[in-house]
């Protein structure tokens, strides 16, 4: 199968700021003279747009970094300290809004309840049953921040496992990033998707149309991959993704199957509905069972990364869906930030 246009092939452009942090963080990539400020810090709100634009551009240095930024500046000892001190409070506010209190079996099989009653279902359940074409594109807009990358920030903690739980991520990011074949990795299947619903595909392009609840689901993941204190909690969090991510992925396809989207959209969530099924059963057994087999005092961070992941999802479910039952967009105002074509178009 012939490979499209490689969505990383460029580093994207700096996004716009939200407030005075990322303000403060931009400024400082386009000049490195100018120094980050830390005063406002301890009063900005953690879960904001403000706060979660400025980590989000902080951390995609260590991925593909920006336009006209020098890759040395992934290193700079004056941004790695204002992206600490933003992660100390996000991640304070995380540890304080979770329930905890569970062991990584219960929070796994937390996660596998169904909701109950139309008002209780979720983002896929609401695309599933009435969802349009322009929802399922918002919907694979917004989650290209994460899926054109997909896998990456979790190969963060493969040199930080060892033994049997070491052996089963690999495994599993094999598959993720497609076994071997550069026309099957994931985030490939994911920008054919892109492509077939007529979006960009460009990595990073739809970042200033995404709302801070987005940014917080993709800052998570680079956060506790980038911790090796955090190992606990980053294998929480994959466990999280593989365990939602076959049901979820079945209830997509059926959604994109009935708006009569193109084939290469349908079948980047039909693959993830059989490997995912089959991932889940790996992460729960291999790969937290062999980290708790070896660091038993890891248990109560694995637990974290599950419910901290819960926590950030249902929040967006929650912008996500109150924008589109009012009948709006669920895309922040960002013009030269739509699609390639027209929002009236069908997918081929």
């Amino acid at each position: 199968m012939p490979i499209g246009r490689e969505p990383r092939e460029r580093s994207p452009r700096l996004p716009t700021a939200r407030g005075r942090l990322s303000n403060a963080v931009l400024g400082a990539l386009r000049d490195p003279c100018h120094q980050p400020s830390l005063w406002s810090v301890e009063d900005a709100d953690p879960y904001g747009d403000d706060l979660q634009l400025a980590l989000y551009v902080l951390y995609e240095l260590h991925y593909q970094g920006f336009d006209g930024v020098d890759d040395d500046r992934e290193w700079d000892p004056a941004l790695l300290r204002v992206r600490r001190a933003l992660e100390h409070r996000f991640l304070a506010a995380l540890r304080a809004d979770v329930l905890g209190g569970a062991t990584a079996r219960q929070a796994l099989d937390d996660l596998q309840t169904e909701p109950v009653g139309p008002e209780a279902a979720g983002v896929t359940h609401f695309l599933r049953d009435e969802g349009e074409l322009r929802h399922l594109r918002e919907y694979a807009a917004l989650r290209s921040l994460y899926h054109l990358k997909e896998a990456d920030p979790h190969a963060w903690v493969i040199p930080r496992l060892h033994g049997r739980a070491k052996a089963a991520m690999v495994a599993v990011e094999f598959d993720e990033f497609g076994a071997g074949r550069a026309e099957e990795i994931h985030a490939r299947l994911f920008a054919d998707l892109m492509e077939d619903l007529g979006l960009e595909t460009a990595y990073g392009h739809y970042v200033d149309a995404a709302p801070a609840e987005l940014l917080a689901t993709v800052n998570l993941a680079s956060l506790l991959g980038l911790h090796r204190a955090l190992r606990g909690a980053l294998v929480g969090h994959f466990a999280t993704v593989e365990v939602t991510s076959s049901p979820g992925s079945r209830r997509l396809a059926k959604a994109l199957r009935r708006v009569g989207a193109g084939p290469a959209a349908v079948r980047f969530y039909d693959e993830h509905v059989e490997a995912d099924a089959v991932h889940e059963q790996v992460v729960r057994h291999d790969v937290i069972g062999g980290l708790l087999e070896s660091e038993p005092e890891l248990e109560a961070d694995v637990v974290l990364g599950i419910q901290a992941t819960n926590l950030l999802e249902d929040r967006l479910a929650a912008r996500l869906l109150d924008a589109w039952r009012r009948g709006g967009s669920a895309l922040l105002d960002a013009p030269g930030h739509g699609s390639r074509r027209r929002e009236t178009q069908t997918a081929r």
